[in-house]
């Protein structure tokens, strides 16, 4: 009985060691690697952004962008329908 209480200590105290050096071992990991995600996440921004600034139109140059959602949606309207009456 003695013994199993000492293995079942050991057990658990390992158990304990191995939790806290995988806690530690994910912390320096992070400390590696978050700055270098984070880099690589404002480098994606940046070229997003040059992007759109280099898609700018001239000034005084005009362009229709129509929604292809809306396209079909929309009936083609040629003119108004007037209702009207003959006088005499």
């Amino acid at each position: 009985m003695n013994l199993f209480i000492i293995l079942s200590i050991k057990n658990f105290l390992t158990t304990i060691g191995i939790i806290v050096i995988i806690y530690y071992g994910l912390k320096f990991l992070g400390r590696l690697l978050f700055p270098i995600v984070v880099k690589k996440a404002v480098n994606n921004m940046q070229a997003r952004q040059s992007s759109y600034q280099t898609e700018r139109k001239r000034e005084g140059e005009v362009t229709i962008e129509k929604d292809p959602r809306k396209q079909g949606n929309q009936r083609n309207n040629v003119g108004e329908y007037v209702d009207f009456e003959e006088v005499e």
